[in-house]
């Protein structure tokens, strides 16, 4: 059967789609029925197993049924607007997707893990005030073809689809955005994420972290399943509520409810809370002994984060002597409380200082481009 072949801008591209998608992209071709889940199979390992850039690379499928997909198809990736390499290893890529909208990505190799931080939308909404971030307004949210990508051009980078050991071996969804307020996309991102066919990273190497949107708190948990990691830096709601103000709406005591009845919550999958210290706000040794007080009976572990500064920003890093005071008082009330050294700040890739140009486009502007387009084609048609 004769199929037209599209141009290159219109083709779609198969990577990064979540299996679902994919299956479904696939149902365009002249597959017979008996065989589509065997070339799903086929295209999914060649996609996710082998990081495949071509179609014409999926060797087990046959010539006739490769030159379908490319009449429809590529494999094409996020363009890599820049990829910077800090003097500590720490890698950071400005991706750009085919609107125009840009988000960092980050890679931070360790002596037994390397770590790769995932965004999860386009800017933010939550305006956290020790974060750079939260100074760029959302744009829009990532889809999950988007969050997967991430991943395939980190992997593509480091040249690490065959190599063992690998060197990603833990995800992060810290980047930027709000994972929970991109629920949809970022549990099928992961989902994809953790397929043993494919990219094979255990969701107990997949940490979600939140500043605390509590209705979907039990859902990560039963759809998603991975670690969670909770954006606290606060142990008191006047506090919280300035640096974190998602906390008006969904205060400190709904959310450690929530955290108490996360799905599979246990000592072997603690919940990890995040605490960034900033100079004279929330240091204090009687806030260190608050913070073991309240996640009392919550199999976790606190991560001291030290602050790490933005342009404009009105914070400091608390001194290294009082942060490890507050460790210490942390791990006597019976929490390991590790101090996250900061990496990547040479480079603003360390935590909270990620952030890309890309400003919300107007509504009146995309239909106006749309008019363009729809004027372009008729034109071609002529």
């Amino acid at each position: 059967m004769e199929t037209k072949t599209q141009s290159t801008e219109d083709k779609r591209s198969l990577m990064g789609l979540p299996r679902d998608q994919l299956s479904e992209a696939l149902n365009i071709l002249d597959i017979p029925e008996k065989q589509k889940n065997m070339r799903l199979n086929q295209v999914w390992g060649w996609l996710y197993n082998k990081g495949s850039e071509s179609i014409d690379e999926m060797t087990t499928l046959s010539l006739d049924l490769r030159k379908e997909l490319e009449n429809h198809f590529d494999l094409s990736r996020p363009l890599i607007s820049e990829d910077q390499i800090s003097e500590d290893g720490t890698r950071k890529w400005l991706l750009k997707f085919k609107d125009g909208s840009e988000v960092e990505t980050v890679f931070i190799p360790d002596n037994d893990r390397g770590t790769l931080c995932v965004s999860s939308q386009v800017g933010c909404t939550l305006n956290c005030t020790f974060c750079h971030t939260g100074t760029q307004k959302l744009v829009r949210n990532l889809t999950a073809q988007e969050i997967i990508a991430q991943v395939v051009v980190a992997k593509d980078c480091l040249n690490e689809w065959n190599p063992e050991p690998r060197q990603i071996t833990n995800i992060v969804m810290m980047g930027m955005g709000e994972p929970l307020y991109n629920f949809e996309n970022v549990r099928d991102g992961i989902i994809t994420m953790a397929d043993d066919a494919g990219l094979s990273i255990s969701k107990r190497r997949i940490t979600l972290s939140t500043s605390g949107i509590v209705p979907m708190i039990k859902s990560a948990g039963e759809e998603i399943g991975s670690m969670l990691a909770i954006s606290l830096h606060a142990t008191q709601n006047d506090l919280r509520d300035e640096i974190v103000p998602i906390n008006k709406k969904y205060p400190i005591e709904e959310l450690l409810d929530a955290c108490k009845n996360y799905p599979s919550l246990s000592n072997s999958k603690r919940i990890t809370f995040e605490y960034v210290m900033l100079k004279g706000v929330n240091d204090s040794e009687s806030e260190a002994r608050d913070l073991v007080k309240l996640i009392s009976g919550i199999p976790a572990k606190i991560n001291l984060i030290p602050f790490n500064p933005w342009p404009g920003s009105s914070y400091e890093c608390s001194d290294w002597d009082q942060i490890e005071k507050f460790g210490d008082i942390v791990n006597r009330g019976g929490y390991a409380s590790p101090i996250r050294i900061p990496r990547g700040s040479d480079i603003s890739a360390a935590c909270g200082q990620l952030k890309s140009d890309s400003k919300k486009e107007k509504a009146s502007d995309r239909y106006k481009k749309e008019l363009a387009k729809m004027e372009s084609e008729r034109i071609g048609r002529l």
